[in-house]
């Protein structure tokens, strides 16, 4: 059975989208830690991220400094933290959060809620930059 998140590669489910290239996906955490909380996912499904090759991996990282970036100049944040935790989701993901504090990026704090069109609104928020 697919992930979700290859589900939201074929256009199966809805996302909110921040950027895209043919290997790699960008999209906004419908349970976000903060403003913005990026999710970026490889499209081929595998699991555990040090089971990609070494040109994927590569490319992984590369494409979440692209987004990383954009994010930084639409919400203001003094870094983009990044997490690979791998438990909730059998299917490689980054974790891009804006953050001020180090409680910014703990997963066990009370996740924020935000309308589909505030959702929509950061995405498009990013994606201009």
């Amino acid at each position: 059975m697919p992930s979700i998140f290859t589900r939201i590669v074929n256009r199966e489910i809805p996302c909110h989208l921040v950027d895209e290239d043919e290997n790699f996906m960008a999209f906004l955490d419908i349970n976000p830690l903060a403003e913005g909380h990026t999710l970026v996912i490889t499209k081929k499904e595998i699991d555990y991220i040090f089971d990609h090759d070494d040109q994927t991996l590569s490319g992984l990282m590369l494409f979440c400094k692209k987004v990383g970036l954009k994010l930084q100049k639409a919400i203001p944040c003094l870094r983009i933290g990044i997490a690979v935790v791998g438990l909730e989701v059998p299917h490689t993901h980054v974790h891009l959060i804006p953050m001020n504090t180090m409680n910014d990026i703990n997963f066990n704090k009370e996740k924020l809620k935000f309308s589909q069109e505030e959702l929509a609104q950061i995405a498009k928020k990013i994606r201009e930059q």
